[in-house]
This record gives C-alpha cells, sequence and structure tokens, in this order.
C-alpha cells in the first residue's frame, strides 16, 4: 500500500549526476533545505507519458508556479545519471531540474518504490508530485494504485490548481525568438515581470523564418501569440498588456 506521507520531511539520500566528464553529490538538504519545491517522479525517461505530458506539462507551467513562490521544480527517475542528462537534452528541458535517481534511494524512502519487472524494468518510482517547504512534504498527489501507468493527477495543472487556482484560467502564451534578439529579450521580461507563464520557440533547423512567415505573417521576431490569438511584437505585447 502507497502511503501520502504529507507532513513528513523527505528521506535524506544522496544523488549521483553526472556534469560534463565529472560525477557530483547532491543531497537531500541540497535539494529541498531552506526553499519551496515542487517534485514529480515519474516511472522513467524517454517513455510515452513522462515524455509526451507528464515533464513538458511542467515546463510550460514553471513560469507560473515560480510566480507563486515556487523556488524549484525538479524531475526525479529511477534512471542512471547519463540516461537522465540525455532525456533533458531530447526534451529540450530548460525549466525543470531532472535528477537521477539511480538506485531508486529516495523512491525507496519515499515508499513509492514498485516492481516493473513485468515490463523489464525492474524497480522503478510510482508516478507522483509533490509540494515541498524546506525539506517537509506539505501536499502530494499520488497516482491510484491500479494496474498500468495512470496518469490522472500528478500532472503539471492538479499542482498549479493546488498552488495557483487562478492560473489555470490564464491563456496560453507562445513566441517566437531567435538568439541575439534584443526585442525578443523585452517580450520574455515583459512577460517574466507578469508571472505569465509561456512557451518560447526560437527559431533554428526546424522551425525556420519561411515557418514563421507561415504562421504568423511576418519573419520578424519575436511574434507573440496569446490565447490562438496573434499579439505581434514587443511593442504590440506591452500595449496588450497595458490593456
Amino acid at each position: 500500500m502507497i502511503e501520502n506521507r504529507e507532513g513528513q520531511k523527505v528521506p535524506q539520500v544522496v544523488f549521483k549526476l553526472r556534469e560534463g566528464d565529472a560525477w557530483r553529490e547532491l543531497t537531500t538538504d541540497d535539494v529541498f533545505a531552506g526553499k519551496t519545491v515542487v517534485a514529480f517522479a515519474l516511472p522513467g525517461a524517454f517513455t510515452p507519458t513522462c515524455s509526451s505530458t507528464h515533464l513538458p506539462g511542467y515546463e510550460a507551467r514553471a513560469a507560473t508556479l515560480r510566480a507563486a513562490g515556487v523556488d524549484d521544480i525538479v524531475c526525479l527517475s529511477v534512471n542512471d545519471a547519463f540516461v537522465m542528462n540525455a532525456w533533458g537534452r531530447d526534451q529540450g528541458a530548460q525549466h525543470v531540474r531532472l535528477i537521477a535517481d539511480g538506485n531508486g534511494d529516495f523512491a525507496r524512502g519515499m515508499g513509492m518504490l514498485v516492481d516493473k519487472r513485468d515490463l523489464g524494468f525492474g524497480e522503478r518510482s510510482w508516478r507522483y508530485s509533490m509540494l515541498v517547504r524546506d525539506g517537509v512534504i506539505e501536499k502530494m498527489f499520488i497516482e491510484p494504485e491500479v494496474p498500468g501507468d495512470p496518469f490522472e493527477v500528478s500532472d503539471a495543472d492538479t499542482m498549479t490548481g493546488y498552488v495557483a487556482p487562478e492560473a489555470l484560467d490564464a491563456p496560453p502564451i507562445s513566441f517566437f525568438s531567435r538568439k541575439g534578439c534584443s526585442h525578443c529579450e523585452r517580450a520574455r521580461k515583459l512577460l517574466d515581470d507578469r508571472g505569465l507563464a509561456y512557451e518560447e520557440i526560437e527559431l533554428g533547423d526546424h522551425v525556420t523564418r519561411n515557418s514563421l512567415l507561415a504562421v504568423a505573417g511576418s519573419d520578424t521576431t519575436p511574434q507573440v501569440f496569446i490565447g490562438g490569438r496573434r499579439i505581434g511584437g514587443a511593442d504590440e505585447l506591452e500595449a496588450y498588456l497595458a490593456d
């Protein structure tokens, strides 16, 4: 039986991370002490739901959660550090910190280590999310104990609904940018200063100026869209937000 551990401290473990060509140790206190942290755990890097919805959802809600007082957002999985680093690069993760729980020590300490040998996974973490304040678990959203891999309550929207319920009604924001664009920096600051969550799409190999022209009718950056409506560049965004 999986136990809800609200009101308890997170387990004390040492995570083994790989940074460049060197190993680094990270303790539980390094992650949680003196901070407000949203943490979510999932069965495995590169797996379908984890890659298509779970991690991307928290990436998309990161600005909203931080504006509500969350200092850090971490993703935990019983994978080795090399796999977690590769998954982070593949996902383009910028706002969520991926932490390898390679031996399952944290999952075991949370009472969330489950047997996935039927899938050839060995022991993995059950899917859940939690809000942790200075190392003490305030709130947990634990997936129901049913066969398979349920994904009903540990998502980013559920956590956002607990931390910042008013933000769920905000329209989705996306904007196209390019490296070295000062107007893009200005648009980013306008959104950040208001604590608005947004998706940034940087022009590159897969998104070209032609792509931008086809979508926005202009190939200049930034091009901001809010709730499916094209707002335009930084000047137009400033006027929109002023209204």
